[in-house]
């Protein structure tokens, strides 16, 4: 339904989107997450041109947007969209505002319009709403007045920049549950959001966006399960990280250790926990070659449920617990598991333990 080639976005110099590609499938519920000021609503609006792509193609059902040719108002009709203001007509009634489009774009009869109006308004729940005023609903029943608005016009595919975020938690699932129910219909919807729990349950696919583009892509199942970058895993999983790197034989231990006690201390960590990190940190220190930059990195997610170690270092292949020294033992010492990897002249020794493993 929707082709996007070679995207990129920039306000004077600044690139917010450096090259996007990537497609939108008939019936696919395709949800954007990402940390703040990413790109993911300026991707969204640049898909029908409310903000222009600098460059780059964007093909809706077979029609190129960025052709200058190309009449963007008839293509809007097809393409519905739902922003977090709600944008609904104050001096209207809610029926108003659901005919205003049909009658006046679609060329749609009055009474036509007026019964497809109250058949969407009882589909989102707000039947006796029709003559109220969009000052007399709350935040929640806004949004599902702009949700019906839009599908008032018979589109192809829905919008939403992020349809939930200038509302009240506790109508938050109001909406997302109308949503829900777009998406078993076969709607085809692209939707920023920052509802994790919601993404992961409506989405076919997910598009986690970083580094101005799509960072990483995939079904909910492996982007909130076992996402394979570290910026998604960081994400997804809320990871606290300490990182420490190692320029030369005389690097600052002592400053080394001493930040890392701060990191556990701040991210109220236990002391068997910290104990546990700066004797894995300490040995993983001493073994590991230092006649290149060198990483070491502690990180944990919120909930404390796994805690990572991991080395990075160059030179040759080599896994520096592959023996029996007795630094490499204490290391391998109730941990979860331990993996080596090597690529690009890179080597990456990653050690994992859970709470309850002792030393």
């Amino acid at each position: 339904m929707i082709t996007v080639k070679n995207m990129r976005k920039s306000f004077g110099e600044h690139d917010v989107i450096k090259g996007i590609t990537t497609t939108i499938e008939k019936g696919e519920i395709i949800t954007i997450i990402g940390p703040s000021g990413t790109g993911k609503s300026t991707f969204l609006r640049a898909l029908n041109m409310l903000d222009p792509p600098t460059d780059g193609v964007v093909e809706f059902e077979g029609k190129n947007l960025t052709d200058k040719k190309t009449d963007i108002n008839e293509i809007r009709k097809k393409m519905g969209m739902v922003f977090q203001s709600f944008n609904l007509f104050a001096h209207m009634s809610v029926l108003d505002n659901l005919c205003v489009g049909q009658t006046k774009l679609l060329g749609i009869p009055r009474a036509e319009a007026e019964e497809t109006a109250r058949e969407l308004l009882a589909t989102v729940g707000l039947s006796e709403k029709a003559d109220a005023y969009p000052d007399q609903l709350s935040g929640g029943q806004k949004q599902r007045v702009a949700i019906a608005r839009c599908l008032s016009m018979k589109p192809d595919i829905m919008l939403f920049d992020e349809p939930t975020s200038a509302l009240d938690p506790t109508m938050v699932g109001e909406v997302t549950a109308v949503i829900k129910r777009l998406a078993q219909s076969g709607m085809t919807m692209a939707i920023v959001t920052h509802e994790m729990e919601f993404a992961r349950n409506v989405s076919t696919r997910i598009l986690y966006m970083d580094e101005g583009g799509i960072y990483e892509e995939g079904p909910p199942d492996v982007i909130f399960v076992n996402p394979k970058r570290e910026k998604t895993r960081a994400f997804i999983h809320r990871i606290k990280s300490y990182r420490y790197t190692i320029t030369s034989e005389g690097f600052d231990f002592i400053e080394m250790m001493n930040n890392l006690i701060l990191f556990c201390e701040t991210n109220a960590l236990s002391k068997a926990g910290a104990y546990k990190a700066q004797l894995i940190v300490e040995e993983l220190a001493n073994l590991m070659p230092k006649s290149e930059p060198a990483d070491l990195t502690f990180s944990f997610p919120e909930n404390q449920s796994l805690f990572t170690v991991t080395a990075e270092y160059g030179g040759e292949a080599r896994d520096i617990l592959a023996n029996d020294e007795m630094e490499a033992i204490m290391v391998k010492s109730g941990t979860e598991s331990v993996t080596h990897e090597y690529e690009s002249g890179r080597n990456r020794l990653t050690v994992t333990w859970k709470p309850n493993q002792k030393i």
